[in-house]
């Protein structure tokens, strides 16, 4: 006998201590198991924006501020320099999963063959909203002729600026100096008169002119429209709601626009950014009449979850949620399908059931995208 009844009391006490304190640890261990990097990063999604001054950054900034759930779901806005950019640091950039872009990169990128297989590895979530073309000149420029061989800020080398500036200029068919400065600097040169004119591609109205009056000798000029042109952008106008020091009222400044689009890096199903990224997709169109609803930015109202972006295929997360009929959160137009579903009920005198309801809201949907 290798123990005595005394050392078996002892050794069975010790056993059932040291069980004891196991089984009260284990849910701290449980819990210490994951780090706090891992946690961190578990819920956090990287959205590479704009610029200080646009309106990219604001609505990244609104994106955090909505869609924020501690751990669960954290946005983390990043000033970005432009959309060929954003593009590559999606691609690229570690911790990036998400950017907002300009509609024609994603053609520029291709044409140029910048990032092999862009086709295979971007998707959009949503199109967000149109992008105005603003052109600022100086004094003694009447006109986008008047340009003809002058210096023009096209922004930052790389950035969606620089890209629609290009190709706008190119299909007026006039041929300016292009200059690359950020674009603060670039009005001061506009404004002493060491460039013509700046091009800056923004969401009207955008702060960078906010304090701009007509004494400070700028002014907008208008963008004549050609068959070329609208090829490619939609007819827009800068008027004196946006700019009252700039545009006189019942005088609005013609220029074209650009759609933005929030585009995602196409990662596989069941990998961890996958699902990461999918969590913040169905925060995002779920909750998205909280984007409505000030303080959010007035571009938001604009937002058609269900808009198709010729050219772009969708994230499927996103398009699994809208099949799933979430899109009927959108304020934008419930309204509008419930007059519509009253005037059926008027027209057929019948009561519309639930399925009814469904097939009635998807070819619903599918109309009201074709109106974007």
């Amino acid at each position: 006998m290798l123990y005595g009844l005394g050392n078996k009391g002892r050794l069975g006490k010790a056993l059932v201590g040291g069980l004891c304190l196991l089984w009260a640890a284990s849910p701290a261990m449980a819990q210490t198991a994951e780090s706090p990097g891992e946690r961190i990063n578990k819920g956090t999604v990287g959205v590479i924006s704009g610029g200080v001054n646009g309106t990219y950054i604001r609505i990244a900034s609104d994106l955090a501020a909505v869609l924020d759930d501690g751990d669960n779901l954290r946005v983390l806005p990043v000033l970005g320099k432009g959309s060929v950019q954003n593009i590559a640091d999606i691609l690229y950039l570690k911790g990036m999963d998400i950017g907002i872009v300009q509609s024609d990169v994603l053609a520029f990128v291709k044409r140029e063959n910048i990032h092999p297989r862009i086709e295979t590895n971007i998707r959009y979530i949503t199109k967000l909203y149109n992008e105005e073309f603003h052109l600022l000149a100086g004094k003694g420029i009447t006109s986008v002729q008047d340009l003809a061989g002058q210096k023009v800020n096209f922004g930052v080398g790389g950035s969606g600026t620089y890209m629609t500036a290009s190709i706008v200029f190119d299909k007026l068919g006039v041929s300016v100096e292009p200059v690359s400065f950020d674009q603060d600097l670039a009005l001061e040169k506009v404004k002493n008169g060491e460039i013509a004119a700046l091009v800056y591609v923004a969401g009207k109205p955008t702060q960078l002119f906010r304090n701009l009056t007509a004494e400070s000798g700028v002014h907008f000029l208008p963008i004549p429209y050609s068959p070329e042109l609208l090829e490619t952008y939609l007819p827009s106008r800068l008027t004196n709601e946006d700019y009252p020091p700039l545009v006189q009222a019942g005088e609005p400044i013609e220029t074209v626009a650009v759609g933005a689009v929030m585009a995602v890096y196409n990662w596989k199903r069941g990998t961890f950014r996958y699902g990461k990224v999918a969590r913040f997709v169905e925060a995002f169109i779920t909750r998205f009449d909280e984007f409505l609803k000030p303080p959010r930015h007035a571009k938001w109202k604009e937002v058609s979850l269900t808009a198709e972006v010729p050219g772009w295929t969708r994230f499927k997360p996103a398009d699994d949620i809208l099949k799933r009929g979430f899109s009927k959160t959108n304020q934008q137009f419930k309204h509008a399908f419930d007059e519509f579903l009253r005037t059926v009920t008027k027209s057929t005198g019948r009561k519309v059931s639930d399925a009814d309801r469904e097939a009635l809201f998807q070819q619903f949907l599918r109309w009201q995208a074709g109106q974007n």
